[in-house]
C-alpha cells in the first residue's frame, strides 16, 4: 500500500492468514515463554481432571467401604493437587501476562518507527485520532485476541482432553453420548464469529472519530469558548458516543448469543447421563463412585467448553483490531533511498529546479514546469499571492515529496540520488507553525542535533536573540515549553525554532512564514535573529512581507504553479509588473500603520 493512499486502511484478511501473521511476526519471539506457561497448562489441566478422577475413591472406598487409611491418604492427596492447581495457575497466568504485554510492547514500537517513516501525504490523508486509536484500543484488543487464543487454546483445551480421559475411563458409551451434542453448536457459534467482527470494526471506527474530535476540542478549547460552540460540540460528542454505545451494546448481544446455546446443549448432556448413568447405578452395571467421578468430570468440562465456544467471538473483535494494526504496517513509503544512494557532500549548497512539475493529485497540480536557481550562499525569495506554489517549491527540496516531472539539485547532485538521511542533515527549517515539543527549551533548541554541547545551545539562543528571555523563564533552559510551546509566546516560539535551526549549522537554510504571525517587536527581534542564521547560508525565504525580502540576492514571483517574474528588489519595482503591484498593494496597507508608528516615535 502506498502512502498517497492511506485514507482506506480496512483491508480484508481470513482468519487463518491474521492469526498465522500474528504468531509469526510477534507471538514466535516468545515460543520459550509460551513453552513453560504450557507445561503450567498441563499441570493445572492434570490437577483438575485428577479432582474427578478422586471422587470414585472418596464414594466407593472412604462413604460405601468405610476404609479409614484411603480417608487420609485421599484427604491429602485432594490437598496436594489443589496446592498444585494454585501454583501452576500462578505460573501460567504470570507467563501469559508477560508474553501479551511484551506483544502490544513490541506492536507499538514497531508501528511507531513505521510511522515514522512514512511521508508527510499519509499523515495529511489520515487523522491523529486514527493513528492514537491503533496505539490505544486496538492493540489492547489485539492482545486481548492472543490471550485468549493461547489461554484458550492451550489451558482449557487441555482441561478438557484431561477431563474427556477420566469420562471415557468411567464410561466410554456414556462419555460418547455426552459430547455427541455438542458439534450441534459449532454453525452458530461461527456465525456468532463473524458478526463480532463486523461490529468490532465498526466500533473501533468510530472509537478512532471520538479520538479525533477530543483531540481536536481540547486543542481548540480556546476558539470553542470564543465562539460560544460549548453546545454544538457537546452535540457532537453526544451523537458519537451513542453511536458507540449502540454498537458496544449490539456487541454483547451478540456475544451473549452464545450463551444460551451452550447452556441448551449443556442441559441435554447432563440430562441425557442422570438417565442413563443412574439407570445403570439402579441395575448394578456401575459403581456409585463411577457414576459421581463420570458426574463430576462432565461438569468439570462445562466450563472449559463455554470458552471454547465464546474463544470465536472474542478472538474475531481482536482480529478485527489486528487487522487495522497490520493495515498501517503496510503502508510503504513513497518517498526512500533508491539502491546505491550515497551521502550528498554539501560544498556551497547551490540550488537548482529545473522544468519540476508536481501535483497533489490528477486533478490538483501545483507546478507546472518551474525552472529557478538558488546560487551557493545567497538569498533567495519567494514571493506570490497564496496557493500559488511556494510552499510546495520548497517542501521538494528535503524531498517531503518528490516531484512529478524535471529534477532537483544541490551542487548539481539529483536529490533522489542521495540518502535522505543525509539530505536532510544538510538543511535547517524555520517555518510560520513553529513544531515545539512538550520538553525543555534546552531540549528544543538541540533537537535537531543529538548531543549538542551545553555551549552550543547558549551561543545558538545568543544568536537568535533568545538567550535573554529564556534565562528569564522560572527554569531557565530547564523550563518545560509545554504542548506545542503553549507556555511561551509567539515571538519566544519563533526565536527558540531559529536556535534550534543555528544549532542544527545546516549549510541550507529554508524560511517559510518564518515572521509573518509576529507583531512589530517581536518580527523585529526576530529579523535579527534570522539575519544572523542566514550569514554564509544558502537561504530559500517564502514571505507574504515584502519588506523582509527586499534586501534578497534574488527574488522570484510565483503564479499558479509558474516563475513570472525574477530579479532584484530594485528590478522588478522597475518592471512595473507584478511585483511591483504587490509592493504597492502592500505599502498602501502599511503605510498608515509606518506613520502612525514614526508619530509615536
Amino acid at each position: 500500500m502506498k502512502g498517497a493512499k492511506a485514507a482506506n486502511l480496512l483491508p480484508g484478511q481470513g482468519t487463518v492468514a491474521l492469526m498465522g501473521r500474528l504468531v509469526r511476526e510477534h507471538i514466535r519471539h516468545y515460543f520459550a515463554h509460551i513453552g513453560l506457561a504450557l507445561v503450567f497448562m498441563v499441570l493445572t489441566a492434570g490437577a483438575t481432571a485428577a479432582l474427578a478422577y478422586l471422587m470414585k475413591p472418596i464414594i466407593d472406598d472412604v462413604f460405601v467401604e468405610k476404609d479409614r487409611a484411603m480417608l487420609f491418604i485421599i484427604a491429602f492427596s485432594v490437598f496436594g493437587v489443589f496446592v498444585l492447581k494454585g501454583c501452576a495457575t500462578y505460573g501460567q497466568a504470570v507467563l501469559m501476562n508477560y508474553v501479551g504485554q511484551r506483544i502490544i510492547a513490541d506492536l507499538q514500537l514497531r508501528m511507531f518507527a513505521h510511522l515514522m517513516r512514512l511521508d508527510l501525504a499519509f499523515f495529511h490523508g489520515t487523522s491523529t485520532g486514527q493513528l492514537v486509536s491503533r496505539f490505544t484500543n486496538d492493540l489492547a484488543l489485539v492482545r486481548g485476541a492472543a490471550a485468549d487464543l493461547l489461554v484458550s487454546a492451550g489451558k482449557d483445551l487441555l482441561t478438557l482432553v484431561f477431563l474427556m480421559a477420566v469420562m471415557f475411563s468411567r464410561d466410554w458409551m456414556l462419555a460418547a453420548v455426552s459430547f455427541f451434542v455438542f458439534p450441534l453448536a459449532i454453525l452458530p457459534i461461527v456465525k456468532i464469529g463473524r458478526r463480532m467482527r463486523k461490529v468490532s470494526a465498526s466500533t473501533q471506527a468510530e472509537m478512532a472519530h471520538f479520538t479525533s474530535l477530543l483531540g481536536e476540542t481540547f486543542q481548540g478549547a480556546r476558539h470553542v469558548r470564543a465562539y460560544g460552540m460549548e453546545a454544538y460540540e457537546t452535540g457532537r460528542a453526544k451523537r458519537m458516543i451513542d453511536a458507540i454505545f449502540r454498537l458496544l451494546y449490539k456487541a454483547g448481544r451478540v456475544r451473549g448469543a452464545a450463551h444460551p446455546i451452550m447452556e441448551t446443549l449443556g442441559g441435554v448432556a447432563i440430562a441425557v447421563v442422570i438417565l442413563y448413568g443412574g439407570w445403570r447405578v439402579i441395575e448394578g452395571g456401575q459403581t456409585a463412585g463411577d457414576f459421581l467421578s463420570f458426574v463430576t468430570a462432565l461438569l468439570l468440562a462445562y466450563e472449559p467448553m463455554k470458552k471454547l465456544a465464546n474463544l470465536n467471538a472474542g478472538l474475531q473483535t481482536g482480529l478485527a483490531a489486528a487487522e487495522r494494526v497490520f493495515a498501517i504496517l503496510d503502508v510503504e513509503p513513497e518517498i526512500g533511498d533508491k539502491a546505491g544512494a550515497g551521502a550528498i557532500e554539501v560544498t556551497g549548497g547551490a540550488i537548482e529546479f529545473k522544468d519540476v512539475t508536481f501535483a497533489y493529485g490528477p486533478d490538483n497540480p501545483a507546478l507546472k514546469g518551474i525552472t529557478l536557481s538558488v546560487p551557493a550562499g545567497k538569498r533567495v525569495a519567494l514571493v506570490g499571492h497564496s496557493g500559488g506554489g511556494k510552499s510546495t517549491i520548497l517542501n521538494l527540496i528535503p524531498r517531503f515529496y518528490d516531484v512529478g516531472g524535471g529534477s532537483v539539485t544541490i551542487d548539481g547532485a539529483d536529490v533522489r540520488d542521495v540518502t535522505l538521511a543525509s539530505l536532510r542533515a544538510n538543511i535547517a527549517l524555520v517555518s510560520q507553525e513553529i513544531s515545539l515539543f512538550n520538553d525543555t527549551v534546552r531540549a528544543n533548541i538541540a533537537y535537531g542535533k543529538p548531543g549538542c554541547a551545553e555551549a552550543d545551545v547558549i551561543a545558538a539562543a545568543r544568536n537568535a536573540a533568545a538567550h535573554d528571555f529564556i534565562t528569564d523563564l522560572a527554569e531557565g533552559y530547564d523550563t518545560v515549553a509545554g504542548e506545542h510551546g503553549v507556555k511561551l509566546s509567539g515571538g519566544e516560539r519563533q526565536r527558540v525554532a531559529i536556535a534550534r535551526a543555528m544549532a542544527k549549522d545546516a549549510p541550507i537554510l529554508l524560511l517559510d512564514e518564518a515572521t509573518s504571525a509576529l507583531d512589530a517587536h517581536s518580527e523585529r527581534a526576530v529579523q535579527a535573529g534570522l539575519n544572523r542564521l542566514m550569514e554564509g547560508r544558502t537561504t530559500l525565504v517564502i514571505a507574504h512581507r515584502l519588506s523582509t525580502v527586499i534586501g534578497a540576492d534574488l527574488i522570484y514571483v510565483i503564479e499558479d504553479g509558474t516563475v513570472i517574474e525574477s530579479g532584484t528588489h530594485a528590478e522588478l519595482l522597475a518592471k512595473g509588473g507584478a511585483y511591483a503591484a504587490l509592493y504597492e498593494l502592500q505599502f498602501a496597507k502599511e503605510a498608515p500603520a509606518d506613520e502612525a508608528a514614526r508619530a509615536r516615535a
